[in-house]
């Protein structure tokens, strides 16, 4: 599209330029034109007329003609360049199910096989790495270390350096110059540009691959979903260590944590206990904790209202009569998810954000107050009995938190497909089904 772009604006100049001279008298040679000033010396453009003024169009109207057949050729090459570059990914090893291609970020919408392959080559290498990764984290724990010396020099004993994180002061520096010899000479020993066996992954290595294609893909296919859970499982460990000391994270280890203040507030179920990877709590602070409680009811409220408005009218149907009856709009009128907002009117707006307002600034939510921790009296779903309202608190929170992830996935698929079930048949248009021409 640029170089079409380009190649029109150059039409469009030389037409200005050309045929522009018929029509320019001239200049009277006056000072303080703000457009030009030409001295009376200079010889000025004099007005065409006759034979010449049509010798002159026809030239403009030829190059305008020339100039638009290139830019016509230069779109139609560019167009089949796309079709050609844009191949499908749909079908690569590694789309599994039940997600099949996955790629929410949008990394391959370009269609490039190139950035495509690029990607791929890089997934190889940090899906190796992280299931080796992960097996020097679990191996040393069920088998026990090496016996012997690490560093006979240096009188240091493989049992001497502990697993995970901690290990890392112990290893010498001799030890850390042989780790990274031996990446450097993975990297440069074989030729890894693209179009290369080893860009592929393929460096020769056959004790696990098998003459069978379709055994072949089957293992391929298993080390790709492997690397990817490795990559999960040693980011997993890493924090964990990082945070307990141990890569199993034994929560009883972290004593010291501020994290144990918020350890039996509502909301801590199993399995995870308490959760909180971004250490937003970690500064210990009750007020930034009830203001974060606060917002994340609100939050799931709002979620569950909208995740079930999703799923409602798919089973249950629409409302009959009109939704606005001076705009002639029927509920029946009215799409389903995202495609909705265009057709509610200005007042249905208003109404719902005056609504919005009302829940606001109806009660005092300042901190302390029962509206800060979610109380605003709708009775109908609590309890008397203390234990049974906490439980019933505990399921919305659980509900709540469910329906934000929901809600999100709803609205991504609703984007991606024209609808909130994501069939992906319903994504012709996408660029990762372009096949190649």
């Amino acid at each position: 599209m640029a170089s079409s772009s380009r190649a029109t604006v150059a039409a469009a100049a030389g037409l200005t330029l050309l045929g522009g001279a018929a029509f320019v008298s001239a200049p009277t040679g006056r000072a303080g034109n703000l457009r030009a000033t030409v001295s009376a010396a200079t010889p000025a453009f004099a007005p065409v007329s006759g034979p010449e003024a049509s010798s002159v169009a026809s030239m403009a109207v030829a190059s305008a003609a020339v100039a638009t057949c290139f830019a016509s050729r230069k779109a139609a090459a560019n167009a089949k360049h796309q079709l050609v570059a844009l191949s499908a990914f749909e079908n690569e090893l590694g789309v599994q199910a039940p997600v099949g291609f996955w790629d929410p970020a949008g990394f391959a919408a370009d269609g490039s096989t190139e950035n495509f392959a690029r990607r791929r080559q890089t997934e190889l290498k940090h899906g190796r790495i992280s299931m080796l990764a992960t097996m020097g984290y679990i191996t040393p724990e069920i088998t026990g270390k090496f016996p012997g010396y690490l560093s006979p020099s240096a009188g240091l004993k493989f049992a001497d350096v502990p697993n995970g994180l901690a290990a890392i002061s112990k290893v010498p520096a001799a030890g850390w110059g042989q780790i990274l010899a031996y990446m450097a000479f993975c990297e440069v020993s074989q030729d890894q540009s693209a179009g290369t066996p080893a860009a592929a992954g393929d460096f020769g290595f056959k004790v696990l691959t098998a003459s069978d294609p379709e055994a072949k893909k089957t293992k391929l296919a298993a080390e790709l979903a492997n690397g990817r859970l490795a990559m999960m499982a040693i980011i997993g460990m890493f924090f964990q260590d990082g945070l307990t000391g141990s890569a199993w994270g034994d929560w009883a280890n972290y004593t010291a944590s501020p994290l144990r203040a918020f350890e039996n507030e509502l909301g801590v179920q199993a399995p995870v206990g308490f959760w909180d990877p971004a250490g937003f709590t970690a500064d210990g602070s009750t007020e930034n904790f009830a203001r974060r409680r606060q917002t994340e009811l609100k939050h799931g409220r709002i979620s569950m209202l909208a995740t079930m408005g999703y799923i409602t009218p798919e089973i249950t149907g629409k409302l009959p009569g009109y939704l606005s009856p001076s705009a002639g709009l029927k509920f029946a009128d009215v799409p389903n998810g995202l495609a909705a907002i265009s057709k509610v009117p200005a007042a249905g707006w208003g109404q719902i954000l005056a609504y919005m307002a009302f829940c606001e600034v109806s009660q005092d939510q300042s901190a302390g107050t029962p509206a800060a921790a979610g109380d605003f009296g709708f009775k109908v779903l609590t309890a008397s009995d203390p234990e049974a309202k906490k439980t019933k608190l505990a399921a919305e929170l659980a509900n709540g938190r469910l329906a934000m992830m929901a809600i999100i996935g709803m609205f991504f698929q609703d984007g991606l497909t024209g609808s909130a079930w994501g069939d992906w048949a319903n994504y012709t248009a996408s660029p990762l089904r372009a096949t190649s021409q």
